[in-house]
């Protein structure tokens, strides 16, 4: 079992959402975050006063899939999420040790 963390652009997680549907994850927890990568923000103009965003907004999911499932999943994120543009976003894949679900006490892949 793996763990998939993607770091997303906003506007784009629908797309992501739908293209991991047709591969088959149902399960996906979404979080709001703000971070930046080689862009290192960006200058704004606000009411005449110019200033820095360090922060970006992005989107961080997250889901567990089988092994098996793994490489089409990271397709799918990578087709949905890619624009060509800088700040596109990161794609961090981890092992599960151990999953159980709560309701009924299954384990490993079943608990997915």
């Amino acid at each position: 079992m793996k763990l998939i963390t993607a770091i997303i652009k906003p506007y784009k997680l629908d797309d992501v959402r739908e293209a991991l549907f047709e591969v088959g994850i149902q399960g996906l927890t979404v979080t709001e975050v703000k971070g930046f990568g080689r862009q290192k923000g960006h200058t704004e103009l606000y009411r005449g006063a110019e200033y820095v965003v360090d922060f970006l907004p992005k989107v961080k999911l997250e889901t567990a899939v089988a092994s098996d499932a793994l490489e089409a999943a990271i397709e799918a994120i990578i087709k949905a999420a890619n624009t060509g543009k800088i700040g596109d976003g990161k794609i961090f894949v981890s092992n599960i040790e151990q999953t159980i679900r709560i309701r009924t006490g299954e384990t490993g892949p079943e608990a997915l």
